[in-house]
Order: C-alpha cells, then sequence, then structure tokens
C-alpha cells in the first residue's frame, strides 16, 4: 500500500515530485505558513475595522498570536511530524515570540518612522502601507526566520510514526533530516 506521501505525489507532474521530495518540509512548512497568513489576514482586517482601528500594531499582534496556536499543531503534526519534548511547545511559543516581534518591526517603521499614516498620507496610501509592510514583509521575514528557528532548536525528532515510515520507505526517496 503506498504511503501518504507516494499517493499525494502521484497527482503532481512528473518533472517536479525530485523537489517536491527533497524538499517536503519546506513545502509543507509553506503551505501551514500560507493558511495561518489568510487567517492572521482576515483577523487583522476585522480588529483594524472594528476595535481596534487606531491601533494596527496591536490589531496585528493579536492576530498573530492567535494563528501562532494554529500553526503550532499544524506544524507539529504535519510539517515537521516531531515527537513530543516537554520543552517543544515553550521553545515553539518563545520562537513564535521573536517572531511576532520581526513581524511587527517593518509596521512599526512605516508607521511610526516613515509616517506613513493620517494625516501625512490619504487613508488609502495608510492602508496599502499598512499592508504591504505588517502583513507582506513583516509575514516573509518572520516566516523565514520561523523556519530556521523551529528547524533548529524545536522540532528536532521525530515521532515514533515517522521513524517507523521512513524505514518502510522506498528506495526513490530520499528521507526527511533533521
Amino acid at each position: 500500500m503506498p504511503s501518504p506521501t507516494q499517493r499525494a505525489l502521484a497527482v503532481v507532474p512528473e518533472r517536479y515530485r525530485p523537489f517536491l521530495v527533497k524538499h517536503r518540509k519546506l513545502v509543507k512548512f509553506l503551505v501551514v505558513g500560507g493558511t495561518c497568513f489568510m487567517l492572521t489576514m482576515l483577523i487583522n482586517f476585522a480588529l483594524k475595522m472594528t476595535v481596534l482601528e487606531s491601533k494596527p500594531v496591536v490589531a496585528l499582534t493579536i492576530a498573530t498570536v492567535i494563528t501562532t496556536v494554529v500553526s503550532y499543531v499544524l506544524n507539529r503534526q504535519w510539517s515537521f511530524r516531531a515527537a513530543g519534548r516537554k520543552r517543544e511547545a515553550a521553545g515553539f511559543f518563545v520562537v513564535s515570540a521573536l517572531a511576532i516581534g520581526v513581524n511587527d518591526l517593518p509596521l512599526v517603521a512605516s508607521r511610526y518612522l516613515f509616517d506613513f499614516r493620517e494625516p501625512d498620507v490619504t487613508h488609502f496610501a495608510q492602508e496599502v502601507a499598512d499592508f504591504f509592510s505588517g502583513m507582506i514583509i513583516g509575514t516573509l521575514l518572520a516566516m523565514a526566520f520561523r523556519f530556521w528557528a523551529m528547524n533548529r532548536f524545536v522540532f528536532t525528532q521525530f515521532s515514533d510514526r515517522v521513524a517507523g515510515e521512513q524505514q518502510d520507505q522506498e528506495p526513490g526517496l530520499e528521507p526527511e533530516r533533521v
């Protein structure tokens, strides 16, 4: 019976399979990240348009904190498929707290260092600057930091389920390395 990875690869064009196999942990991390990005964007805009209209950094921070919990569950169970360790959750949340700071820095710079806010710019220009600095630049910087830090410091051991799957793996598929 084919493994879940082999079934998923069956629908991918042949020329992309080696790349996906070689970088499957990164691909999974990016799928989780894209899902959490959309969720962060929805929560951020909902907060900015209602209760936190005058506090965009707080809105982005709250949205990011909420999606960090979702990200933890998805990354642990799917992207990194890590073995449980007592300090894993603590490490994840320390890395995530640092990443939230990394994510907020471009928005803080845009709003308060470069003054891309009303009345110096139009409301539309302010919102565009907020989106690109906080949601795009901030997210990309935080994502790169999270992937490096999670792989290096947090999810460093495979679960028993993954270790067993790798022993049964076909010779053509390279196992994930930690």
